[in-house]
Parts: structure tokens; C-alpha cells; sequence
């Protein structure tokens, strides 16, 4: 008997300060789907937040919520019932790209997100195949670019590693969806923007002329802190500005529930003068 996986795909940020092309997954076995929308959506509804969750809704008024909201979110995750990844570039490492590689690099760094953060080629099964659902975001792409993209991607059950694993990602499995209808894609949303705001900085915001910072900044920052004390009760040493390690080998990108992505492009150049002079928490 086949099973199913259930991926939502985001991004964020660009262009970031100092990091940038932030793409995120959340996934899900299909058996727990429901069961885990189900309890995401009844703790939104008991926390009285009515409105779409999102990392840019954040105020003082709803921190502690939001806060209460990634608890149960990583609940999920710590039962094993979920995992999330996060691919970041850092802006140090400057490809060489020619311009037909620019001006398609959305959707190239979608697919190479896709292939590679979840560890999906040992994912699968011998025994019976492991078909992939996609629900991207609603992509900012030409109809025909999405296409094209989308047909790349299901040509990924093609290659050696997938067909071994037995993965299979069908083209009627890529679809786009509107976050304000999926709750799992709203969860994704928080964590996805937690990282941009303190990889770049954004918790030291201030606004013009003033010498403090503003309530929502400091509401936002709450906010990561909570869900990076969440990721360092799975992994004590975490640092959200490196790849995650592989103690276990290759098969932890499958294993582990939460893992961060650094992709440094191939003939990149490095710029030490677009680094940060200290690292972040």
C-alpha cells in the first residue's frame, strides 16, 4: 500500500541584510493531516486570534498567543508527527550566475529546496512508493513559468536516488494554495519569518528618530526567541545561521524534525565584508 506526504512550501526575503532566499517546508505524513490541522486550528480558535496567522501580524497585543501558538506547532513536531526545514543563502557568498540563471533563480532555488532539504531519497520505502503533495504558496511567476517549474519538479521521480526510494512526485500532486485556508501553511509562515527578522537583524529596528525600539519589534522578537528555545529542546547547540548538522549521517535530513539549509551556491565567491562581525543566538 502507497503513502502519501504532504509538504506546504513558502518563502521570504529576497534580499535580505545579510541573509537572503529564505525558502521553507513544513511536512506532513498524510495519516496525521488532519489530526494535526485539526488541533492547530482548535488552539487558534481558543486563543481567540480570528485573523490569518502571520509572522507580520505580530504585535504586543498577540505575542504571548503566537507564542502559545508555536508551542503546539513544535508539540507536533517533537511527537514526530511533523517536520520543518528552512534553506537560507548567505549574502558573503556571491554566485556567478549568467543571466538566464538570474532571472530564473526563484524557481531554481524552489527546486533545489524541494530535491534536497527534507533528505526525501531516504524517505521512502522498498516495499511500496511514497507519493510527494506539494502545496506551494501562490507563486509570484508567469503562468508558463510556474508550469515549467512544476514539470522539473515531478521530474525529480525520474532521478536514480528517488526511483531507489521509490518516490514518486506526480505533476497533479504540485498545486498552489492561499495560505488563509490551510493552517499548516500559516504555522510555516511564523517560523520562516522568525528566522529572516533575526538573521537580519530586524530585532534591532528602531524607528526614525527614536532612540528606542518599537513595541512591535520587541514582540517579534519575543516571538523567535520562544520558537528558537523550542528548536534547541530538540538540538541543544542549535545555530540558525549554519547548516544543521548530520551526527547520523545523511539520513538525519530525512530524521531530524527541524533542520536549517545554508545553500552555498556552486562558483560562488566569497565577500567577508557582507558578514556580520558577531554571530546570532
Amino acid at each position: 500500500m502507497s503513502r502519501e506526504l504532504i509538504i506546504y512550501c513558502d518563502e521570504s526575503v529576497s534580499r535580505g541584510r545579510f541573509y537572503s532566499n529564505f525558502y521553507g517546508g513544513l511536512l506532513l505524513p498524510a495519516e496525521y493531516l488532519q489530526g494535526v490541522s485539526s488541533r492547530m486550528t482548535g488552539l487558534k480558535e481558543r486563543l481567540g486570534l480570528r485573523a490569518e496567522v502571520k509572522w507580520t501580524s505580530i504585535t504586543h497585543s498577540v505575542e504571548e498567543r503566537y507564542r502559545e501558538m508555536m508551542t503546539g506547532l513544535f508539540d507536533e513536531l517533537d511527537n514526530g508527527r511533523g517536520k520543518i526545514r528552512i534553506m537560507l543563502t548567505q549574502n558573503r557568498d556571491i554566485p556567478d550566475l549568467s543571466i538566464e540563471q538570474r532571472s530564473t533563480a526563484y524557481h531554481r532555488l524552489y527546486y533545489q529546496f524541494i530535491k534536497h532539504a527534507f533528505g526525501l531519497e531516504h524517505a521512502g520505502t522498498t516495499v511500496a512508493p511514497t507519493r510527494v503533495r506539494l502545496l506551494l504558496d501562490r507563486m509570484p511567476t508567469t503562468a508558463e513559468q510556474t508550469a515549467q517549474f512544476k514539470s522539473y519538479v515531478t521530474a525529480l521521480s525520474h532521478q536514480a536516488a528517488f526511483r531507489r526510494a521509490k518516490i514518486v512526485v506526480p505533476l497533479d500532486h504540485i498545486g498552489e494554495i492561499n495560505s488563509h485556508d490551510h493552517i499548516m501553511a500559516q504555522c510555516l509562515d511564523v517560523v520562516l519569518g522568525a528566522m529572516a527578522f533575526r538573521l537580519n537583524d530586524r530585532h534591532l529596528d528602531k524607528p526614525p528618530g527614536s532612540p528606542k525600539r518599537g513595541k512591535r519589534t520587541r514582540a517579534k522578537e519575543s516571538v523567535y526567541k520562544h520558537i528558537n528555545s523550542l528548536i534547541r529542546q530538540l538540538y541543544s547547540g542549535f545555530n540558525i545561521g549554519v547548516s544543521t548538522g548530520q551526527p547520523n549521517g545523511p539520513e538525519d535530513r530525512w530524521n531530524q524534525p527541524y533542520r536549517h539549509w545554508v545553500l552555498v551556491p556552486r562558483n560562488s565567491v566569497r565577500d567577508d565584508s557582507k558578514t556580520k562581525r558577531r554571530k546570532a543566538p
